[in-house]
């Protein structure tokens, strides 16, 4: 049993989060100002994800009103739903070869709210070449005193790639701001040019899809003391983690903020709760596949060719150095 598996399984028994309190509801924000429409791309008869929706519609509105979250989803039925999603993910992958096309995918939320695992859904089968995910660490001496946006621009996407930023450019509002890694002045500076920024990504022709993944309070307390308490996870908890989890509302007055900023009509924030990570993961990848416009191309049949022959070839006397076969 794989320890993606043994997770899973802890969460089938776990039982639903309830609704946080007193914690501000992550409703749309204002859009910035000054700001144009997006500019218009070209149609490709997109396809729909043979799974659009990770819930059974009659489920939520029974849990709506009954005032309770629906209950979480079962690994059999995820796994299921993830494969068809997984087959999309490919068909998408080879549109965006075919059709050169540049995919920047960002990832942002608080500690624990699942982003690694919602990038290890996507790209766990498909190309690592063609979908690239980023995830820098502090920048080095040299970093800090170059333009704050270059070190994340050297990886933007080329023709035919899909690039995802586990975390981007918006730490400078996020943890850095709320850490003191970076001035409030300079952090209102990044927030008054990152809708200009992104705009020069759009009309680039790069397909910017932002998401943040929204945790409530017990649920980050239940992952990080899973962090604490799971000799798999303890390389997740770092001490940056434990000082930001007790700053919930300064995250909260940050993430607003950069809301305001750069919430608008050509790089839209798309929020996405993940408090029972499967049905997060799903609706994650259902929308990110209706959201890039693509066919699937069409296959040609693939038949093994045969075997050359031995041609006097013998096997070598070799004492090899095989493994132990304990399993």
């Amino acid at each position: 049993m794989t320890t993606e598996t043994k997770a899973d399984d802890a969460a089938d028994k776990a039982p639903a989060a309830k609704p946080a309190t007193a914690r501000p509801a992550a409703t749309r924000p204002a859009t910035a100002k000054s700001v144009t429409a997006r500019p218009a791309r070209a149609k490709a008869s997109p396809v729909k994800p043979a799974v659009v929706v990770a819930e059974p519609e009659k489920d939520i509105k029974k849990a709506a009103k009954a005032g309770k979250k629906p209950e979480r989803m079962k690994r059999k039925d995820y796994e299921e739903k993830l494969r068809k999603l997984h087959e999309e993910l490919v068909a998408l992958q080879l549109w965006v070869v075919h059709k050169k096309l540049r995919v920047c995918v960002v990832f942002e939320g608080r500690d624990g709210a699942g982003k690694g695992g919602v990038i290890k859904a996507i790209s766990e089968r498909v190309s690592p070449r063609i979908f690239r995910v980023v995830a820098l660490p502090s920048p080095s001496d040299r970093e800090k005193s170059q333009l704050y946006m270059q070190r994340y621009i050297r990886h933007f996407p080329a023709a035919g790639e899909i690039v995802i930023f586990d975390r981007s450019w918006y730490n400078r509002a996020g943890v850095e701001r709320v850490m003191g890694f970076c001035t409030d002045e300079e952090a209102e500076r990044f927030l008054d040019g990152v809708a200009l920024f992104e705009k020069a990504m759009v009309d680039s022709g790069i397909i910017l899809i932002k998401y943040w993944l929204e945790v409530s309070e017990e649920e980050q307390t239940k992952r990080l003391k899973d962090r604490i308490n799971d000799g798999r996870k303890i390389w997740k908890l770092t001490s940056m983690d434990l000082k930001s989890y007790s700053r919930w509302y300064d995250y909260s007055r940050a993430r607003d903020a950069m809301f305001r900023a750069s919430d608008n009509g050509f790089a839209p924030w798309y929020v996405a709760n993940t408090d029972d990570v499967r049905r997060g993961r799903l609706n994650i990848i259902s929308h990110l596949l209706s959201h890039i416009p693509y066919k699937k191309l069409p296959r040609k049949k693939i038949k093994l060719p045969a075997r050359q022959k031995p041609d006097g070839y013998v096997e070598v006397e070799h004492n090899f150095k095989y493994i132990d076969e304990t399993f």
